[in-house]
């Protein structure tokens, strides 16, 4: 019976230690990777292959119709010399500070204000409220805020002017998109406020894992509300900030929808865009092969921008870890 038993035991622990050795074949990384694969597969679909045909399209002389002529880099060469491609460009870069330098600055401060002061003083639902305030644009359909905000600024019977008339600044009165020294600015003006409530959102949630007894403790040694900020806040949420500069930094280099309903590239080229020049030339000027170059040199510019953050985010987020072990 003694013999039997460990026998017995003998065969359960060689089961028992054939099974593991068995799945210790499969990788756990084998089991995720069927869990991506749908998106994978969604993603060479939808992003991969228009984007390989725009780049096989940009390379010929296209009307749309017939047959695509191939012309090798010509496009690219003439994009090189164009002075409307290149204007385009610098808008965005005005487009970048609207949508990213001052979203990311004002939103930092209302969230560390929301958190900080309006939380403690006036209670968490007057915060929220705030907040949902803030972040209201981000839902608006763009098309929607666009034709208000036409009304708003609109030159005879806008808002905008109407009020500055019945305040007494009636000389202050403009054509606030009409004019190609104004519209740029006006349209910047409008996308801070479409664009301000989502980095407020992401930074009240990075305020969140901060823990409290570091805003005590420097509250104890009599830092103010400036100084918790600068040696508490921001450091504590560098991650985040760093999500949102390159998410809105994304965001301003192909922005259309806003330029499209408010002034539709003009007057005169004012607020043109990379993508608005991309779709002008594509689909009313008919040249789809020198469109198609415009959007190939935006998207690797930003796929590019984009491999550069995360880069610099991973380096920063690798030195912060060794300085803290």
């Amino acid at each position: 019976m003694t013999a039997t038993v460990e026998r017995g035991s003998a065969v359960g622990k060689e089961g028992h230690a054939g099974r593991p050795h068995h799945r210790d074949r499969r990788r756990p990384g084998d089991s995720y990777a069927l869990f991506l694969l749908p998106g994978a597969l969604a993603f060479f679909a939808v992003v991969i292959v228009p984007f390989l045909m725009n780049t096989g399209v940009s390379f010929t002389d296209w009307q749309g119709v017939g047959g695509p002529e191939w012309s090798g880099l010509a496009n690219y060469r003439e994009l090189m010399g164009d002075a409307d491609f290149w204007a385009s460009f610098r808008h965005s870069l005005f487009m970048v500070v609207a949508m990213a330098a001052v979203p990311t600055a004002l939103g930092l401060v209302l969230a560390a204000a929301l958190f900080d002061h309006v939380g403690k003083h006036f209670g968490s639902r007057v915060t929220a409220v705030l907040r949902a305030c803030f972040y209201l644009p981000q839902v608006l359909p763009i098309a929607v805020a666009g034709i208000v905000w036409s009304w708003i600024l609109a030159p005879e019977n806008g808002s905008l002017n109407e009020f500055l008339k019945a305040v007494g600044l009636g000389s202050w009165q403009q054509d606030w998109l009409g004019d190609p020294g104004l519209a740029l600015w006006t349209v910047m003006g409008v996308m801070v406020w479409v664009q301000l409530g989502f980095p407020l959102v992401v930074f009240m949630a990075g305020l969140q894992r901060v823990d409290p007894a570091l805003y005590e403790a420097a509250e104890l040694d009599g830092a103010g509300w400036w100084r918790r900020f600068r040696h508490i806040t921001l450091p504590q949420i560098r991650p985040e900030i760093h999500v949102v500069l390159l998410w809105c930094t994304i965001a301003a280099l192909k922005v259309f929808g806003a330029v499209y309903v408010l002034t539709k590239g003009g007057p005169g080229g004012a607020t043109d865009v990379p993508s608005y020049f991309s779709f002008t030339t594509f689909f009313e000027k008919t040249q789809v092969g020198y469109g198609a170059a415009i959007s190939t040199v935006l998207t690797v510019i930003i796929l590019a921008l984009a491999l550069i953050g995360l880069r610099l985010q991973t380096r920063a987020e690798d030195a912060e870890e060794g300085t803290r072990v």
